[in-house]
């Protein structure tokens, strides 16, 4: 076993049930993730998978409703570490760290859901603990972010739909949010690559820490 990690967030069915699915910015995340979880078990990587839990509120994210599971086409190997987290990093409520202590891993590559929140909080936070991260933002999705304004003005929010979010010009776009993250990662929490530069090995020629 390296002494690397590929930590894989929420890519989950709740998100796919989810109205604002029609707008997310990566539709077929379950390949780039595929494509990243091969190579680190060609690579002898531990590969942690994390599910986002919210038991009793009744929603997508509430394991009563039969959404909490991975979506098609991902499928833990037996001895994968597997954690579910109420918080939307995924060390706060879980046992993650202990993991990658146990398992001796210095360097992390983070992909999933969503990329500014629960993806890059996990990133910050891996940082702040000391690890080496790579975030693979090609291997992330996310939707585009509505104005509190939007959200304000409806009496309840988890009700926005995709039609409302689009037509609000006051909307960030999802491309736009993505390059904010990268900006606020990079140089300070994580070095940023593709899948390409991941899978052939070029983030680690070109420095990426």
């Amino acid at each position: 076993m390296s002494s690397r990690a590929l930590i894989v967030i929420d890519v989950q069915e709740s998100f796919q049930r989810s109205p604002l699915w029609s707008t997310i910015s990566n539709p077929g995340i379950v390949h780039d993730v595929n494509r990243l979880v091969r190579h680190a078990r060609e690579s002898g990587d531990l590969v942690v998978w994390v599910l986002h839990s919210e038991p009793g509120s009744g929603g997508l994210f509430d394991p009563a409703s039969g959404f909490v599971r991975y979506q098609d086409g991902l499928a833990p190997e037996p001895g994968d570490p597997e954690v579910r987290k109420t918080s939307h990093n995924a060390f706060t409520t879980t046992n993650l760290g202990q993991i990658l202590t146990e398992n001796g891993i210095r360097s992390v590559a983070v992909c999933g859901i969503r990329t500014e929140q629960c993806c890059e909080t996990t990133a910050r936070l891996a940082a702040d603990l000391g690890y080496e991260v790579t975030f693979v933002t090609e291997a992330t999705a996310t939707n585009p972010i509505p104005h509190r304004a939007l959200l304000e003005s409806l009496e309840d929010p988890g009700t926005l739909t995709a039609e409302q979010l689009l037509a609000d010009p006051r909307t960030l776009p999802a491309e736009a949010v993505i390059e904010r993250v990268e900006y606020a990662l990079a140089g300070r929490f994580a070095g940023i690559a593709t899948v390409d530069e991941v899978v052939s090995g070029a983030q680690a020629e070109a420095g990426v820490r």
